[in-house]
């Protein structure tokens, strides 16, 4: 997936020095710390987080250089990232083997955590302390989501409300900080306020498309293979809306994980039920009510550019 190339082109130069930025902040003195940090960041990404940084930045009226900024929240992504696959024991990650599976798992934990401890450095530095203080707040946050998530795997019977409140702090989170980081650094509380609600908004649209994406056959957003989450019996909203409508789904699925073979019917079983595409349509209006937050800003380029990027985390999956 790629954004717009409005998106792109109009922070083009924040980009590019965000990158180098990066992998400079990936340096250690610990060989190994390096090395880990930098595996993951060389994999690729599309680097959403710090493009929601710059637009919003820019949408807000900041006009300062904003690169290291940018680097904050892709620096916690990152860290996540390695604990996570970790966590989930996966095999691979943006299409090469998961990091622990060429280093070891302790050393890819502390590297995370050395990720994330570099993320909430560049924020002090560069953001101030509002914008540090709510990093805090967000890394509380995505711990929580992940630790929830952990203990619901395969715990169908949870529902909605559940699923929701994952997302919401281990996804949304973040992408809400990245969005209000830059109004944050120049004191522009009332922009800031209005980029964090649609970034958040923007978060949960984002997490239930790349769930949508798990039945589509495409390759996921996060570069996971399709199927997976129903192979793993995780529940989200395209797996639970289908169950509610197919009982029996359900039952076959806590009775027992599915055999690989299984998968691909059970995947064409959730699609026959709409609940795909409805999982879809509810993306969509969470980008509708994000919009409506985003419109509280003046009109801008940048804010034009988060329109279209908005739009475009949704529609790419239909």
């Amino acid at each position: 997936m790629q954004p717009p190339l409005t998106a792109f082109s109009l922070v083009a130069p924040e980009l590019v020095d965000c990158e180098q930025a990066l992998f400079d902040l990936l340096s250690s003195k610990v060989q190994a710390v390096e090395e880990i940090g930098r595996y993951l960041a060389a994999s690729g990404g599309k680097r959403l987080r710090p493009l929601f940084t710059a637009l919003g930045a820019r949408a807000a009226g900041n006009r300062g250089p904003v690169h290291r900024l940018m680097c904050a929240g892709e620096l916690i992504h990152l860290g996540s990232l390695l604990h996570d696959d970790v966590v989930d024991e996966a095999d691979a990650r943006r299409g090469r083997p998961a990091a622990h599976k060429v280093f070891t798992n302790p050393s890819v934990i502390l590297a995370g955590d050395f990720c994330v401890a570099r993320g909430m450095l560049i924020a002090a530095e560069e953001g101030g302390l509002k914008a540090v203080t709510e990093l805090t707040r967000t890394v509380a946050e995505m711990s929580e989501g992940e630790i929830s998530q952990l203990l619901n795997a395969g715990h169908l019977e949870l529902g909605v409300d559940a699923y929701y409140e994952v997302i919401d702090r281990k996804s949304a989170s973040l992408m809400a900080w990245c969005a209000a980081a830059g109004a944050w650094a120049v004191g522009q509380e009332a922009h800031a306020d209005a980029l964090h609600s649609f970034g958040r908004r923007m978060g949960v649209a984002f997490q239930i498309a790349d769930d949508v994406l798990d039945y589509s056959g495409e390759e996921r957003l996060t570069g996971k293979p399709a199927g997976q989450d129903l192979a793993q019996r995780k529940p989200t909203l395209p797996l639970l809306l289908a169950m509610d409508r197919r009982p029996s789904l359900k039952d076959r699925l806590m009775e027992r994980p599915p055999a690989e073979a299984e998968v691909p019917a059970l995947v064409a079983e959730v699609v026959a039920s709409g609940a795909a595409q409805d999982a879809l349509d509810i993306a969509r209006a969470h980008v509708r009510d994000g919009l409506a937050d985003l419109a509280r800003l003046p009109e801008t380029p940048a804010r034009a550019a988060l329109v279209g990027l908005a739009h475009h985390l949704v529609e790419r999956v239909s």
